[in-house]
């Protein structure tokens, strides 16, 4: 039934071509480390999700990106693959159950199977007050950034677990140093830690790891509302035993240099670890560093 309803959608069906050789960040030739994997990665149009999914292709993996806008994805698709990557695209919106199931038919029809998941995508429709928000924004937070990951991991299980696959989950700072004005949105980012630990116990007998990326203040669109407010900040977290060291604003070239594919990669390890992601240098696209940080959950 999956692939019946791929057929009939209008977007980028591109085969998964097999190119064995990348274009590594210092333009020398390799083979890539992710060579022959297949992986999907949500809300991959723009900003840290974009990154991922050119750092992915470009480390050897056959990627499906998608977000909700026809027009965003036939631009990302069309980018990526006019840099000679395995890219195809589709339109989704995780929070619908039959974007969802498309998407699934995607990655299978055209790549034959999944071996990694990154879920990027993520919405914050309101900056104010917890109390405030309506239920509908409660829901419509909640559904897209924290149901949809693990709806859209069920979907994709049966096939990942014969390839022994991976999963990222991708938080925010915000989970551990929450601001005001975020408001549900630090919660949702919250639960994914919490969502992470709990999956990557239940996944371990299956051999799917499951792990989580909490990003610092990237320069991206989506946060405009609050990067001032985290810039020049050095936080720390006892609890966790991570430190986290923001010298001005990431970008796109922090997280793609920072080798997202690495995360995918990495055990999962013991309860509450925390390990940490350290940005690269911006180079040309200014100074400062960004930051991030690595969350394992427990497991095999």
């Amino acid at each position: 039934m999956l692939p019946a309803v791929a057929r009939g959608h209008r977007g980028w069906f591109h085969p998964c071509a097999r190119l064995s050789v990348r274009m590594s960040s210092t333009g020398i030739d390799r083979k890539g480390i992710l060579a022959e994997r297949v992986a999907v990665v949500t809300g991959s149009t723009s900003g840290i999700g974009f990154a991922i999914a050119r750092r992915l292709a470009q480390d050897g993996a056959h990627v499906v990106i998608s977000s909700r806008k026809q027009q965003n994805v036939d631009r990302a698709a069309a980018q990526l693959q006019r840099e000679g990557l395995s890219v195809a695209g589709i339109v989704c919106h995780v929070g619908k159950a039959e974007d969802r199931e498309r998407l699934v038919a995607t990655a299978l029809e055209h790549c034959g199977g999944v071996d990694f998941l990154v879920c990027c995508a993520g919405v914050n429709p309101l900056v104010g007050s917890t109390l405030g928000t309506s239920e509908q924004i409660w829901d419509k937070i909640l559904n897209v950034n924290v149901k949809s990951p693990a709806l859209l991991l069920s979907q994709l299980l049966p096939y990942m677990e014969k390839r022994k696959g991976a999963v990222t989950l991708v938080s925010s700072v915000a989970a551990y140093f929450p601001r005001v004005e975020l408001g549900v949105y630090n919660v949702s980012k919250t639960a994914l830690l919490a969502l992470t630990r709990t999956l990557a116990l239940e996944l371990a007998p299956k051999d799917i790891r499951v792990n989580c990326l909490v990003p610092g203040v990237i320069k991206t669109d989506f946060s405009k509302v609050v990067r001032i407010g985290y810039m020049g900040m050095s936080l720390s977290s006892s609890t966790s035993g991570s430190i986290f060291r923001c010298r001005g604003l990431g970008s796109r070239r922090t997280v793609q240099e920072s080798c997202p594919s690495c995360a995918l990669q990495m055990p999962a390890t013991s309860p509450g670890r925390t390990s940490q992601w350290q940005a690269s240098p911006l180079g040309s696209e200014g100074s400062g560093g960004g930051c991030a940080a690595a969350v394992p959950g427990p497991g095999a």
